[in-house]
């Protein structure tokens, strides 16, 4: 048998694993697991400027392609409650994430030792398992327990935290024979299926939901395959977003209070039956139980079996992987459509579809200082369906959300249920990282790129490209948006005269300034006509010198974003003019009929 340390036997059981990167700060409680890294070979690290970011960056790795898991490294106490942040974000939106954390001498964890925490005790509430391993044997072990609970059923993140004694003691370990542990998905039954697909063929206006789930199971071939098979219109999440290409014949668009079309939302209150597979009916997606729920039948297909149930009761609820339950669909609407038992939905369809062509928001505005609306409509142009868009929350996020076009899976990777400010600038790093030939573009509002905007100089030192588009209105802009219902507007404005940068009248931050000092390139906006010229240079800088590129866009200091008050789908408000000619929405996913 191998004799080696235990720190070793965790990199040999990592690489065993299928990590190819990591993403950390090394420190001194962490530093026998780093010389194994070094010893071992074979794993790329990527040194962050803070342990959240670090956080940040595994989970945009994990999100870029299936079977990802992220690797988060830092040291013991701040580092691990730092990434608490990251492991949170993980464990809402379902995505596997493994934080290694290294602790106090065994026999001093209690004692109020340099920088010990009971960091296991503080991550357990947002991870499938948080572990202080105790002893140096058990280390192969957990790690494999790890990977197993990571991949099985709901995906989620897990924090091992090792003491540094720990990882110095050697152990007998054979990396040659490691095996990992089977994987356990629950799998829907054909009896099951089958009741789901009789629900489903008596209604007259059905939908399908597609969450996270979807694409986590990596399942986006079989849903469409189902829809068309059955012809019914699909409504992706925000976490499903590109589940189904949003120019598909059969997406209905988005619903919700905020991240919705206009389409989307009257289609879905004409429904009758609703099918969701893998998601979570997370509450700005369905605002007031009682109206989403009004005159539909649900059904609830979930890989948790807690899921189904948590938010309302389905009226039939199927515990399975999506993907499982998806190729069940397929192969019993194929008997059925063989059999000239599936009904004609084409007039449904084709209602959606008109409801497409018609309830559009305008994007073409010729403001200056620019409308945030017609930022979106110059990415549709500049960006092409190959784009990875990675965002998080606010404002900027909610526009994009409502005006961009996404067209495969994973190429909207949004924080969806913690939505933590700061994540925008290190998810996109780990997601440039998975996919070093992607076009990856991030979208900020000026507050979450403020907030670990360190994180850019990780790409400029690592050569990891992408273009970072921040749209500044020196506002908090969703928080003041909402305070309007509290007739105020306090602390959230973040305009101030900045000495060093008189040109920028009032808007604060330099941020091309910044971003420069950062080691990365930048371009500030400051009147509509200019942005597409911008995003043409962004790529042509960012292929050229291989750093992020910032492309700033000054706004209007005031844009209120089409969104719902009262919690109500059925009354989200538009405040901004409608398309009512082609001119006014020119990207928009269909021509716009008047």
């Amino acid at each position: 048998m191998a004799r080696m340390t235990a720190a070793r036997a965790a990199v040999e059981i990592l690489k065993r694993e299928g990590v190819t990167d990591a993403f950390g700060v090394p420190g001194a409680a962490i530093n026998p697991f780093y010389a194994a890294l070094k010893a071992s070979g074979g794993l790329t690290h990527t040194l962050a400027r803070h342990v959240e970011g670090a956080s940040h960056m595994a989970e945009g790795y994990t999100r870029t392609r299936p079977g990802n898991i992220g690797l988060c490294v830092g040291t013991s106490g701040p580092a691990g409650t730092d990434m608490i942040t990251g492991l949170y974000s993980a464990s809402g939106d379902s995505i596997p994430i493994l934080c290694v954390t290294g602790q106090a001498p065994t026999a001093v964890i209690h004692k109020e030792d340099f920088q010990a925490v009971d960091i296991a005790a503080i991550a357990a509430p947002v991870t499938k398992m948080a572990v202080t391993v105790l002893e140096a044997a058990q280390v192969p072990g957990v790690f494999q327990q790890a990977f197993h609970l990571m991949r099985s059923g709901r995906p989620g993140p897990v924090l091992i935290d090792l003491p540094i004694d720990v990882q110095l003691t050697e152990i007998e370990f054979d990396p040659d024979t490691y095996e990992p542990l089977p994987v356990y998905k629950p799998a829907a039954t054909r009896a099951q299926i089958e009741k789901a697909l009789g629900m489903l063929g008596a209604a007259e206006r059905p939908l399908i939901v597609a969450g996270g789930g979807v694409i986590n199971a990596d399942a986006a071939a079989e849903l469409a395959e189902f829809a068309e098979l059955t012809g019914v219109p699909v409504v992706p999440t925000l976490m499903g977003w590109g589940a189904l290409p949003d120019d598909h014949p059969l997406n209905a668009g988005m619903v919700g209070l905020q991240t919705s079309h206009r389409y989307g939302n009257a289609t879905f209150l004409e429904s009758d039956f609703v099918l969701g597979i893998g998601n979570r009916w997370a509450n700005r997606h369905t605002g007031k139980l009682d109206v989403y729920t009004a005159g539909r039948t649900f059904v609830h297909v979930d890989v948790e079996p807690t899921q189904i149930g948590r938010i309302f009761a389905p009226d039939y609820g199927i515990a399975s992987d999506a993907r499982a339950a998806l190729k069940l669909f397929v192969e019993v609407a194929k008997e059925l459509k063989g059999a000239g038992a599936l009904p004609d939905r084409s007039a449904w369809a084709a209602a959606a579809q008109r409801k497409k062509a018609t309830l559009q928001r305008r994007t073409h505005f010729d403001d200056i200082p620019i409308k945030p609306q017609r930022v979106y409509e110059e990415m549709n142009k500049a960006f092409g369906p190959e784009t990875r868009y990675v965002s998080t929350i606010g404002l900027s996020q909610i526009a994009g959300a409502q005006l961009l076009h996404v067209h495969r899976p994973r190429h909207w990777i949004n924080c969806g249920q913690a939505g933590p400010l700061g994540w925008t600038v290190p998810a996109a790093l780990g997601v440039a990282k998975a996919d070093p030939e992607a076009r990856v573009v991030a979208l900020s509002g000026d507050y979450d790129f403020q907030f670990m905007l360190e994180e850019l100089a990780v790409g400029a030192q690592h050569k990891i490209p992408y273009v970072h588009v921040l749209v500044n209105n020196a506002y908090l802009g969703l928080i003041r948006q909402a305070q309007r219902a509290f007739h105020i507007d306090f602390q959230v404005n973040l305009e101030f005269e900045n000495i060093n940068s008189p040109e920028l009248g009032g808007y604060g931050v330099d941020h091309v300034k910044v971003a420069e000092g950062l080691g990365c390139k930048a371009i500030r906006v400051t009147g509509p006509g200019e942005l597409g010229a911008a995003f043409e240079q962004a790529k042509k800088l960012a292929a050229e010198f291989r750093v992020p590129v910032v492309v700033e866009a000054i706004l209007e200091r005031v844009t209120n974003i089409s969104m719902s008050g009262t919690n109500d789908i059925s009354a989200v408000v538009e405040f901004e003019e409608l398309a009512t000619e082609p001119g006014h929405a020119p990207t928009a996913i269909k021509p716009l009929e008047v």
